[in-house]
């Protein structure tokens, strides 16, 4: 079964990278959104299975569309250029992070990683 994974990532070069990797790996993907905006509106009609969210964004930071996740229990990591670290917001405590760039085998097992512990 395919999961459905929401990318939200501001640079549209890395959003579709991801997407067309993230295809070949098995996702079906939500996106990728280029804003929290885009990504929030499309969480009013829809919920993934897990997502990978860039910090900051172009309209602001991740931490409404963490948040709204969290709420919902879907499970979630970060993909920033921003060490982990310093001053986290309390939605993104908890959650792998990943400093870019990444392998494609970092990346994707820790996806599946997601997936199984949300299983």
């Amino acid at each position: 079964m395919r999961r459905r994974c929401l990318i939200l990532e501001d640079q549209a070069l890395i959003g579709m990278s991801l997407e067309a990797y993230l295809e070949d790996e098995g996702f079906d993907i939500a996106g990728p959104f280029t804003a929290a905006a885009q990504a929030l509106d499309w969480l009013t009609r829809e919920t993934p299975a897990l997502a990978l969210l860039d910090v900051m964004l172009g309209d602001g930071s991740c931490v409404a569309v963490a948040g709204e996740l969290k709420r919902r229990g879907v499970p979630f990591a970060v993909y920033s250029g921003l060490p982990p670290g310093g001053e986290v917001p309390p939605e993104l405590h908890g959650v792998p992070w990943l400093e870019k760039p990444v392998s494609r085998e970092t990346l994707t097992r820790t996806l599946h990683q997601l997936t199984r512990a949300a299983a």
